[in-house]
């Protein structure tokens, strides 16, 4: 990753994205929204007083075709933008700091990072059936300052994850006045 620099003798433990189980949730919604042209007119066809307006999606028709291929376009780069986000949102644990990779739109992107040696408390949160289950959760990591968190939201196995981040929060040195 070329978003940030890793220090002299700072090497990557592990990458992390959100859970791909989220990902295709929220990927579920564009799926319904590209299937409606074709089922409205079966559904309209069922309900008589509307049945008169199931002929308005004639695909033969060049009008038709052109607003459905605007539709289907719209909704396609709208599913793209949700996967370019998953794909580039990123936590990176490496062995001297936590860093945070967000895609906010597609030229919007912050990073932000946190040393480990700063890193008082790391809680996990995993609620709900199909999270227990699936092994997704968030993980909250409190540092020194009583005001600041980093909190992963969606992070597949957060046990893991906050064990590994104690492990090396516990090696790192911690810095004076902390």
């Amino acid at each position: 990753m070329k978003e940030f620099e890793l220090e002299p003798g700072e090497h990557v433990v592990r990458e992390t994205r959100k859970h791909w189980f989220l990902f295709l949730t929220e990927l579920l919604p564009y799926a319904i929204i590209a299937v409606i042209p074709f089922a409205l007119p079966k559904i309209l066809v069922l309900a008589p007083p509307m049945a008169s307006y199931a002929a308005l999606f004639d695909y033969h028709e060049p009008l038709m075709r052109a607003a459905l291929g605007i539709w289907l376009l719209i909704t396609w780069t709208s599913a793209w933008g949700s996967f370019t986000r998953y794909f580039l949102n990123a936590w990176i644990l490496t062995n001297k700091r936590i860093v945070e990779i967000k895609q906010r739109r597609y030229f919007s992107r912050g990073v932000s990072s946190l040393f480990l040696s700063r890193v008082q408390d790391v809680t996990t949160d995993v609620t709900g059936v199909l999270p227990s289950l699936l092994g997704i959760g968030d993980i909250k990591v409190q540092t020194a300052a009583e005001d600041i968190e980093f909190i992963m939201h969606g992070i597949p196995r957060p046990e893991q994850m906050r064990d590994i981040i104690l492990r090396y929060a516990s090696i790192e040195p911690k810095s004076p006045g902390v």
